[in-house]
């Protein structure tokens, strides 16, 4: 009798220790999947500042989108949180493109061999902010999953394990991968 309490005891323990185990993984895998995002917002961040300063030398009286985009620049920098890097990330990336749409104006510009390299450097940079956003959420949604459903929820309430939030599109980014394709022939 005592042997058999001893082994259920034992294997209680042990299914616990399982659980709590994989949503320490789950957990560490979502802030592992962010710290992939870290990098490369930094990567577009330090490029900022050459991108305004080569754009700067051919469009000087384009004062007020350099200020906007050195402006979100520091502001996302800044940002705490999910939810708060999501936000400015979005404005800084909105303000990026107000920065290309300047350069069309300015062929020379278009032609420097600092700016292409630049463009494509920045724009190598959002893709892999996107791929490890997607990287990002999926580990977010598991670990969500993972501490809500029974019964690794129980162990989750236990200690205190809380949602992850999911680092978002912007409206404008939503509404775009909403539209469906326009195809002309």
């Amino acid at each position: 009798m005592l042997t058999t309490v001893i082994i259920v005891i034992f294997a209680l323990g042990a299914v616990l220790a399982f659980l709590y185990n994989s949503l320490v993984r789950a957990r560490n895998r979502k802030d592992e999947a962010w710290s992939d995002i870290s990098v490369q917002l930094k990567r577009r961040h330090d490029l900022i500042p050459n991108l305004v300063n080569t754009v700067k030398g051919y469009a000087a009286h384009e004062k007020e989108t350099f200020e906007r985009v050195t402006s979100l620049r520091a502001k996302a920098l800044e940002a705490n949180g999910v939810q708060d890097a999501g936000a400015t990330e979005n404005m800084l990336t909105d303000a990026l493109k107000s920065i290309f749409a300047v350069a069309e104006n300015y062929p020379d510009l278009k032609a420097s061999a600092s700016f292409v390299e630049m463009q494509k450097e920045l724009s190598d940079t959002e893709n892999k902010i996107q791929a490890s956003r997607r990287f990002y959420n999926a580990t977010v949604q598991d670990f969500n999953s993972a501490i809500q459903t029974f019964p690794k929820n129980s162990i989750a309430a236990l200690f205190r394990f809380t949602p992850a939030e999911f680092f978002e599109l912007s409206a404008d980014e939503k509404e775009a991968a909403e539209k469906p394709v326009d195809v002309s022939f």
